[in-house]
């Protein structure tokens, strides 16, 4: 699908059908969040871990990584931004903003929510954004890369740990931000 490119520095209230599909024809993202102290995270996603799932909401499946910032942020305060930028095709960036919500495994809603994705190994959270604003922007800045694959590493990392492994990585790991505030993992 041809993109073209957006107008700067444009603001919406949700998500049109040609952001859905911008966003939709991106391999990576990443997510912003921010304590009211302490360090602002920023981590780039992949993986077949996102879906727009309507024009005001967007769910991501977060598997078991090195830290667990993004969950105590949203435990916190619930702020979120995601960013998609076009990293071939058409200059473009894309942001959408709003408040996040966490879905572990066990929770009710696990189930309903996770149908969604494919059964990744290390599935720790998903993560529901409703959105309160899209912005986008030129990304005439964004530099131009032709797209491999999908990293697999850290899939075979969960595969080996399995589920007993990975909750114990969880309990060593994952409990707790940087700044030491709850991850509210296992609650």
């Amino acid at each position: 699908m041809a993109l073209t490119t957006f107008t700067m520095g444009k603001s919406y209230e949700q998500l049109n059908e040609r952001h859905q599909a911008f966003i939709e024809a991106q391999q990576m993202f990443f997510v912003a969040t921010a304590g009211r102290e302490g360090k602002v995270n920023l981590s780039p996603k992949g993986l077949d871990s996102l879906r727009v799932m309507g024009p005001n909401r967007i769910t991501w499946l977060n598997v078991t990584g090195s830290g667990n910032e993004t969950a105590a942020h949203v435990k916190e305060n619930g702020r979120m931004t995601l960013m998609f930028c076009a990293f071939e095709g058409a200059p473009m960036i894309l942001r959408v903003y709003g408040q996040a919500r966490e879905i572990q495994p066990g929770h009710k809603s696990w189930g309903e929510y996770a149908a969604h994705f494919p059964d990744l190994p290390g599935a720790r959270q998903i993560f529901e954004l409703q959105i309160d604003m899209v912005q986008t922007s030129c990304g005439m800045a964004v530099p131009l890369y032709d797209f491999q694959d999908q990293r697999q590493e850290l899939v075979r990392w969960a595969e080996k740990k399995g589920p007993n492994g990975i909750q114990d990585y969880w309990q060593e790991k994952n409990l707790t931000s940087l700044d030491g505030y709850p991850t509210g993992l296992g609650e």
